[in-house]
């Protein structure tokens, strides 16, 4: 696993809590992997997921760290949704 899935895993359970996340999301962080979200928190994976984000490793950090909002990294063009927009916009709120 890459350090980058790594530390988005971390980043993700710090963000998600112990609660987990009421769906299921599947980020797709270019050359690195994907991280799966879902009711049993964040881990490595590439299972299907209701909704799929797509960004480079850059976008992703920058999402994570705060210095990029999640609605701003779409309306760019930096992240694409696929699947349950709606699943979407909650992630994004709770990364915001």
């Amino acid at each position: 696993m890459s350090e980058v899935i790594d530390g988005a895993i971390e980043a993700l359970k710090q963000k998600l809590g112990e609660d987990g996340f009421d769906g299921s999301v599947k980020f797709e962080i270019a050359g690195e992997g994907a991280v799966l979200i879902d009711g049993e928190g964040a881990r490595a994976g590439d299972d299907d997921a209701d909704c799929t984000l797509s960004a480079d490793a850059d976008t992703f950090q920058a999402m994570m760290d705060g210095s990029l909002n999640p609605t701003a990294a779409f309306m760019t063009g930096k992240l694409t949704v696929d699947g349950d927009m709606s699943l979407a916009m909650r992630l994004g709120s709770l990364l915001a």
